[in-house]
């Protein structure tokens, strides 16, 4: 299990499965030997941070017995509310109860609850394989304002360790106040987001003169967008036609996400292909959040639901748009489980989507995908020369990987995650 060779005190060298679709190489892919499920065997060396060399493994020499991933990233959380189902709990499931309880909560918020949640959060997620996260945040009134000073001095503390992006969760008609305009400008300053819900009943009027604010203070402030849109089972696509119909007369200057797009699934083939088509015109990008949303909506005491809202993930991908799958909410009032394992999110999301990462444009949900959405440096495939920031997993098929989550090891630029390095790569 993870037998790894050292040919001096820089270099180390290690032979591990790898998806094909994750090799980024000038060498030919017709000479590499492809597994039913996708998977390279490659010798990998890795020396001064970054991978050294790639090398095929032949037939005759022994198959690897590990399978190497990029670190995740994780394109959608709340990490200032994960872990409040002990003290907050909706044991209806209900979207209504969420909000209910999650209000009630933050009316007794404190900056260090906050503080505490986000580091139980980074460390889950830093010793499951995640690199980087993008999280909202709820951002109104004073324990808003204290939130982005706390998440300010986080970012610092672990950016040698986990990238974080911050998008300042609101009511939409929030960013049409003086407070909204205030806010916006703190936002810029922490190089932050904007964001807000579009939930029905959708007015229009106020609904398009509400977005128009939005995207004005956007490219105003030079900030990017992301939307909780459409996380329901009623008036399918109707946010999203608002949306889309602003987009058409106003030239918006910046990232745009769209998360959730639920009822988008419960539109007709043709009507929805239509709109998917123009998501990609207006280069939207899309996070689907399968966990809570199949948690909280359609939900009908006497009922079990038969037509799931869901964003229409791989109609969404055929139109050419940017999809990514998110963890969404860790053990909070809108879904009471997770804990930020990339793999397990994996796992459920099979079965809920039907998308297997032996499949490209499956594991592309969960990493090239994600860095495009979130514009990182590094897309996540593997070449010589890119940083050594990776997992290796107890596992040398799709099936096992998938199963109970299996041991694994995780690498952040060539130093291996210990108690030692954790502490001094965040200091």
């Amino acid at each position: 299990m993870f037998a790894q060779r050292k040919t001096s005190p820089e270099i180390q060298i290690f032979d591990a499965f790898v998806p094909r679709g994750l090799i980024s190489s000038d060498k030919d892919p017709l000479n590499l030997q492809i597994t039913p499920e996708g998977l390279v065997p490659l010798r990998i060396q890795l020396g001064n941070g970054v991978i050294k060399n790639i090398e095929a493994i032949k037939d005759h020499e022994d198959m690897p017995s590990i399978l190497m991933l990029p670190r995740f990233v994780e394109p959608h959380a709340h990490i200032d509310k994960a872990f409040t189902w002990g003290t907050s709990p909706n044991l209806l499931g209900t979207y209504e109860g969420a909000m209910n309880a999650n209000l009630e909560e933050y009316k007794q918020r404190t900056t260090q609850e906050v503080r505490l949640r986000a580091e139980k959060s980074l460390n889950l997620a830093l010793r499951n394989g995640i690199r980087a996260i993008r999280t909202h945040i709820d951002s109104f009134d004073m324990i808003g304002a204290q939130s982005w000073d706390v998440f300010g001095e986080i970012k610092k503390e672990w950016k040698a360790l986990i990238e974080m992006q911050c998008v300042a969760l609101v009511p939409i008609e929030y960013w049409t106040t003086q407070n909204g305009k205030n806010l916006a400008s703190k936002v810029a300053e922490k190089h932050g987001l904007l964001g807000g819900v579009i939930s029905p009943p959708y007015q229009k009027k106020i609904l398009r003169n509400q977005l128009r604010e939005l995207f004005s203070l956007a490219n105003d402030f030079g900030c990017g967008i992301d939307l909780h849109i459409d996380e329901t089972s009623l008036s399918p696509g109707a946010g999203l036609r608002e949306l889309l119909y602003m987009l058409d007369q106003i030239n918006l200057d910046v990232p745009l996400t769209c998360s959730h797009l639920s009822s988008m699934a419960l539109i007709e083939p043709e009507p929805l292909k239509i709109l998917a088509d123009r998501l990609a015109y207006h280069d939207v990008s899309v996070v689907a959040l399968p966990l809570t949303n199949f948690w909280l909506l359609s939900r009908d005491e006497n009922c079990s639901p038969l037509r799931r809202p869901l964003a229409p993930i791989k109609q969404l991908q055929m139109a050419g748009v940017t999809v990514a799958i998110g963890g969404d909410n860790v053990q909070d009032p809108w879904f009471p489980a997770g804990n930020f394992d990339p793999l397990a999110l994996m796992s459920t999301s099979m079965s809920i989507t039907h998308s297997a990462p032996w499949n490209r444009l499956g594991l592309s949900l969960f990493t090239t995908g994600p860095a495009r959405l979130m514009d990182l440096k590094w897309d996540g495939t593997f070449k010589i020369g890119c940083a050594a920031d990776l997992i290796l997993i107890d596992a040398e098929n799709w099936s096992a990987a998938m199963s109970t989550p299996p041991s694994r090891k995780v690498m952040v630029n060539g130093q291996w995650i210990t108690h030692d390095t954790f502490t001094s790569l965040k200091n």
